[in-house]
């Protein structure tokens, strides 16, 4: 891959980070007024797809091409991620949740290396190990720690269906009939819809609260402005840029940058919401920030050839991804 090619991978990727960092600080008011979460989750959901849906209608022919990964990528990247997530929260305190659903990058390193048997760098796999030594500062883990046990079960379903978002996000990418990353989204916001309607039963939501204000701090804010923003935002916009950084990157590089999106969800809760920010997790946030560095580093290990085989040396074109 060229170092443009490379930067600007890695830029989508940091972009996508604090577009979906932003989604918990514009979703907590609407849930403080009165909003149920899995609401809020098919809302979320539901409103992306419909802003999408054109553009599913535009690669309809993706629905004959792929139609497995489709499927895969709304019912376990979208619906999965959000189902399992807030369902671990209703068992074990949010910043335990929030840091097995981010162990999904180690998750996946491990698919990558033993079920795959594809070579994992060091870079890549020494920066999720000081990302998640951070997350769990910037989340604090340790404050009310309460181990239950489906509680954790539930928890580390979200990390594998956050594993597989990175897996189906570069599936094909490679090929010449690599999948349209916009007809993706479109599809698995969809096909994540149909499920969360299912789990989120949306036709009990109180839509009076989306007809008036909800406080961010002591600011009071129209609902319909952060419910805007978390659709257009932190979910049309956040999945676009980060599925088309995967395939600039790699699957597991882009999953180690991914783990900002805590960091950058805790500094805006801390300047938008007046939720302190404690010394352990400006720490934490800079372990991540440098564990994130790390892995960007990480260079495609080097396949053995013969050497009456061995071509002429050039450039890499691309880090070592998932088929």
């Amino acid at each position: 891959m060229q170092a443009s090619g490379r930067n600007a991978g890695l830029g989508l990727a940091l972009v996508s980070a604090f577009a979906f960092g932003g989604s918990g600080v514009a979703a907590k008011p609407l849930i403080e007024a009165g909003l149920d979460p899995l609401h809020m989750v098919w809302l979320r959901v539901g409103g992306a797809a419909l802003v999408l849906s054109p553009l599913a209608w535009r690669h309809r022919a993706l629905l004959r091409r792929k139609p497995l990964l489709l499927a895969g990528f709304g019912i376990v990247a979208v619906a999965g991620v959000q189902a399992f997530y807030f369902a671990s929260l209703s068992r074990i305190p949010v910043g335990v949740a929030l840091l097995l659903e981010y162990l999904g990058p180690a998750l996946l390193l491990g698919w990558i290396r033993f079920v795959q048997r594809r070579p994992v760098t060091r870079a890549a796999a020494a920066g999720a190990a000081v990302a998640v030594v951070g997350l769990a500062c910037v989340v604090e883990v340790w404050a009310g720690l309460k181990l239950d046990a489906l509680g954790v079960l539930l928890g580390l379903c979200a990390a594998c269906c956050q594993a597989f978002y990175f897996v189906f996000a570069d599936q094909g990418a490679d090929g010449e009939d690599a999948p349209d990353p916009i007809g993706v989204i479109a599809y698995g916001m969809l096909i994540g819809a149909l499920v969360m309607t299912v789990l989120a039963r949306p036709w009990e939501i109180d839509w009076q609260v989306l007809g008036g204000q909800a406080w961010m701090g002591d600011t009071a804010v129209p609902a319909p402005l952060l419910l805007g923003w978390v659709v257009l935002v932190a979910t049309v916009f956040a999945y676009l840029t980060g599925i088309v950084s995967v395939r600039s990157l790699s699957p597991q590089v882009a999953s180690v940058v991914a783990f900002l999106e805590a960091v950058v969800a805790t500094v805006f809760a801390w300047v938008l919401l007046g939720e302190h920010l404690s010394t352990p997790q400006v720490i934490g946030g800079a372990l991540v920030l440098g564990g994130a560095f790390i892995a960007q580093t990480a260079r495609p290990a080097a396949t053995p050839v013969r050497e009456a085989e061995r071509p002429v040396p050039v450039a890499v074109d691309r880090e070592t991804t998932t088929a």
